[in-house]
């Protein structure tokens, strides 16, 4: 006995059912995203070149007649100069790269609780980073001491800058991880904001008016 048309599965029925679970119910997204994300993690984590940085230190002191809270104030100050164009125009030459490639290879950083500069430089090899950062720091210092019968204060090299072992780029499996919980949040965004399947709009019918000398309506006697 032979099942009518209606009952025998169709092709796309079979496809439906050889799909995964995710699939079935609209969940695709999710995984999906998650497994992008991690692909582009870890192409990056093989691909990218590895950076390296340098940081060397420099402290502010302060003359006998001046006052050691002077020295913070002065340090911030310090601190901001060390990524200007004056002095990454005279470190230049021993950091041996122009005052717009310095300006994107190195920062400064300062503490509000001790007169400390930090001076960072990061490039794809680890000398010249550790060449970056000692230029730069020794430029400040170089410049602070022109004016230092002015303001009080000397700034002096605190610790030298050595070439760094390992990269500070990010690694494969860090990369591949920061790459699927970023496709994660992606999928579970486009969960949330897309149309849902199956949700009907229901609308209330409202009855018309009831038209007047309906059937089986009593007439008011007199």
């Amino acid at each position: 006995m032979t099942d009518s048309p209606e009952q025998q599965p169709t092709v796309a029925g079979r496809l439906r059912a050889l799909r995964p679970a995710f699939a079935r119910t609209g969940r695709w997204p999710l995984p999906a995203c998650v497994l992008l994300g991690a692909a582009c993690g870890f192409s990056y984590g093989v691909l990218a070149q590895p950076e390296y940085a340098a940081t060397s230190y420099a402290m502010v002191t302060a003359g006998k007649d001046i006052d050691p809270a002077a020295a913070l104030g002065y340090a911030q100050s310090y601190g901001r100069l060390a990524t200007s164009d004056a002095t990454l125009a005279y470190a230049k030459g021993a950091a041996g790269e122009t005052v717009r490639e310095l300006r994107t290879h190195v920062r400064s950083e300062t503490s509000p609780d001790s007169p400390m500069i930090a001076v960072t430089g990061a490039s794809a090899d680890r000398d010249r980073a550790a060449d970056i950062a000692n230029a730069v720091t020794e430029a400040v210092v170089v410049s602070s001491g022109h004016v230092a019968k002015d303001t009080g204060v000397k700034l002096i090299k605190f610790s030298h800058a050595v070439p760094p072992v390992d990269p500070v780029s990010p690694s494969t499996p860090l990369g591949t991880a920061v790459g699927a919980s970023a496709g994660g949040l992606v999928g579970g965004l486009v969960l949330l904001v897309r149309p849902r399947r199956g949700r009907r709009v229901v609308t209330a019918q409202v009855p018309g008016p009831a038209q007047g000398g309906a059937a089986g309506e009593r007439e008011l006697v007199r």
